[in-house]
């Protein structure tokens, strides 16, 4: 039996689905209580746009759950072991299958196995759903909950460098010279740094070179004189397509292909790419932070439960698992300043944990 890593067919179908339907019932309170605080406080912005209601606001519902589910996903299975293992402790099923010849290992398994499951899992829901709904949420946020544009590779709040001159565009859609920019304002400015002119535009396409303004609207700064054009004008020549995806990837909005693409074109014009290269590698340990969990949190499983210490084992359990999250984070944002290099930001925390949780489990238990 020691040879073996799982306990039998029976007793590891037994945990497993006591472990899954955990995580499903904690999950599911989670993302409920969360979504309904967070429409809350967002509910008034949504309603302040000309033309919304109740389905705008089922609207959000569906773009924001997605994001909740996989940011509260690893929570959901830290606080699911816990509960599993504390049930199984008080119900002395654990010192039967410790008696019964199993290690402590064997018995965690099943949880294992199902963690398992959900790391894949969520990779799969955030490439696939997360980055698409993340993406939507953030253009319609940019257009103040109004129409939400029909191409989901909207760039929000766009700044771009014209020479001395600043471009901004509100919104972005489209890629290469298909390009359309919303709500722009061109900036002209003297050596001296100071703007002169303000153009302000609807809609502007790519001229190659520059951008086609439709009737701008000019104001100069010195003689606060205003005037419109009618027609087309052309600003902005030194502007490229290119440089949108230089100066505005946002890696929660991009699948790993597509970042992939985004960081080589960024590092193909001599930019910097520490920042998304960590979050790229953080798109693969991040989802692994749900196999962590039922090792972090087998401190519950074990120990006498009429000891009177199965809630401060409880406890060291949670405080472990949110020590990870705590840690993750802490080494993404060294990573985003340049202090780690982007393997070790995404990697350390798993890693160090992964080693944490085995030498707890191995010094008391095994």
């Amino acid at each position: 039996m020691q040879l073996e890593f799982f306990p039998s067919r029976t007793m590891t179908l037994y945990i497993a689905k006591m472990f899954a339907t955990r995580i499903v019932a904690v999950l599911l309170m989670l993302v409920l209580v969360l979504q309904m605080l967070d429409l809350l406080s967002e509910s008034g912005d949504i309603l302040a746009a000309p033309g919304n209601g109740q389905a705008q606001l089922l609207t959000y519902v569906g773009l924001r759950m997605p994001q909740l589910v996989s940011r509260f996903l690893p929570y959901s299975v830290l606080l699911s072991t816990i509960i599993t293992l504390m049930t199984l402790n008080q119900n002395s099923e654990v010192v039967s299958m410790k008696a019964a010849g199993l290690s402590a290992h064997q018995i965690l398994a099943p949880l294992f196995l199902v963690a398992a499951v959900v790391s894949g899992v969520t990779f799969a829901f955030n490439e696939r759903i997360v980055t698409r709904s993340t993406a939507t949420l953030k253009a319609w946020q940019a257009a103040d909950f109004g129409p939400i544009p029909k191409d989901s590779e909207v760039k929000a709040n766009v700044w771009l460098q014209d020479g001395q001159n600043i471009l901004f565009a509100k919104a972005i859609e489209g890629r290469g010279p298909a390009m359309r920019m919303t709500d722009v304002s061109w900036y002209r400015r003297d050596p001296t740094g100071m703007v002169t002119e303000i153009v302000r535009t609807p809609q502007a396409t790519f001229a190659n070179p520059g951008w086609r303004f439709t009737d701008p609207a000019t104001f100069d700064v010195q003689s606060t004189q205003r005037s419109a054009v009618k027609g087309e004008k052309i600003y902005a020549r030194q502007v490229e397509p290119a440089q949108v995806v230089l100066r505005k990837v946002d890696a929660d909005t991009e699948s790993l292909p597509r970042l992939s693409a985004s960081i080589q074109a960024i590092r193909d014009a001599g930019y910097r790419t520490s920042e998304l290269e960590g979050k790229w590698w953080h798109k693969l340990s991040g989802p692994l932070s749900a196999l962590l969990m039922p090792l972090l949190g087998a401190v519950a499983a074990f120990g006498l439960a009429r000891s009177g210490q199965l809630f401060v084992r409880a406890v060291i359990g949670m405080a472990l698992g949110f020590a990870y999250f705590v840690v993750d984070n802490a080494a993404l944002a060294m990573g985003n300043f340049g202090g780690y290099p982007p393997v070790l930001a995404a990697w350390a925390p798993f890693c160090l944990f992964l080693l944490i949780g085995e030498t707890v489990l191995i010094r008391t238990e095994e």
